[in-house]
């Protein structure tokens, strides 16, 4: 795994080439995205059919990662309509990521409606926001979960209940796949991995108790990543259950991570089990 250098001498470098990139980002394009999020940029399509305002979604995100210094990878192809997509979580900029790709609405932690730009898009991109710890807050993300899926929409989730370094895949909490039984839609696993030179990175994931604004900024001034988007194949409604689905995308998303599964059954075993857990609950940024 690629560790970090002790000493960037071109971190100043790229602060001055990509500050103003991203001041002129914010500016001008922030605005022209955020125009046609209405009903009539949805009624709008663009090339392959895709609906204006989604199209302008994925092409801000995509610009966003460019400017932080991501070489953008995608394997697969999401499915088209109602979807739930689960990936793993390493950094805020996955939900970037995923949405250079496939546009959907994200079911996220309420923290992020108050960060900076990133909360503000979020919100009009459609997000679902969640409050950690509240089960009545869950109850209500679960059916608008629902209700989105069966519009024919995409819902995209982090099963492991927060970030994590990126060098392994947690346990997928089961609860939160209940939303692909009741809409009876299938669950495509996204694999999502940072590479430099080849080798597995943990450079963008938050470190510590590393904020939000440092990691930002720490982020801005790394060097050239590589940020694979995996779309893999799609898990079919499991009647038997919906720890058989969760189980069948972690383990899809570990292999085409390249990864090993550092679960260890009986540790697992003495603990509750994560269909009754809050899935976007655990501590962490």
């Amino acid at each position: 795994m690629a560790a970090p250098s002790s000493r960037d001498w071109l971190r100043p470098l790229r602060y001055l080439v990509r500050t103003p990139l991203l001041l002129l980002h914010v500016l001008l394009s922030l605005p022209l995205t955020l125009l046609v999020l209405n009903p009539v940029g949805a009624r709008i399509l663009v090339k392959h059919r895709e609906q204006l305002d989604h199209f302008m979604v994925r092409w801000w995100s995509a610009m966003m990662l460019r400017i932080f210094g991501f070489r953008v990878v995608k394997r697969g192809e999401p499915l088209p309509g109602a979807a739930l997509l689960v990936a793993n979580h390493v950094t805020w900029l996955d939900i970037e990521l995923i949405h250079s790709q496939r546009m959907a609405c994200f079911v996220a932690k309420s923290e992020i409606a108050r960060w900076p730009l990133v909360g503000w898009l979020a919100s009009r991109a459609g997000t679902i926001y969640h409050e950690r710890g509240s089960q009545s807050s869950l109850a209500r993300v679960a059916e608008v979960m629902v209700e989105r899926l069966r519009a024919g929409m995409a819902v995209a989730v982090f099963p492991e209940g927060g970030t994590g370094p990126g060098d392994h895949v947690r346990t997928f909490h089961a609860r939160i796949f209940q939303a692909a039984l009741d809409a009876d839609v299938p669950a495509q696993p996204v694999a999502l991995k940072f590479t430099r030179d080849g080798v597995l990175t943990t450079a963008p994931a938050f470190r510590g108790k590393e904020s939000f604004l440092a990691n930002f900024l720490r982020v801005l001034g790394e060097p050239t990543t590589t940020a694979e988007v995996m779309f893999l194949e799609p898990i079919p409604v499991a009647r038997d259950g919906r720890r058989r689905m969760a189980d069948a995308a972690r383990s899809r998303i570990i292999e085409a991570m390249g990864v090993s599964d550092r679960r260890r059954p009986q540790a697992e075993a003495a603990e509750p089990s994560s269909d009754d857990l809050d899935p976007l609950a655990s501590e962490g940024p």
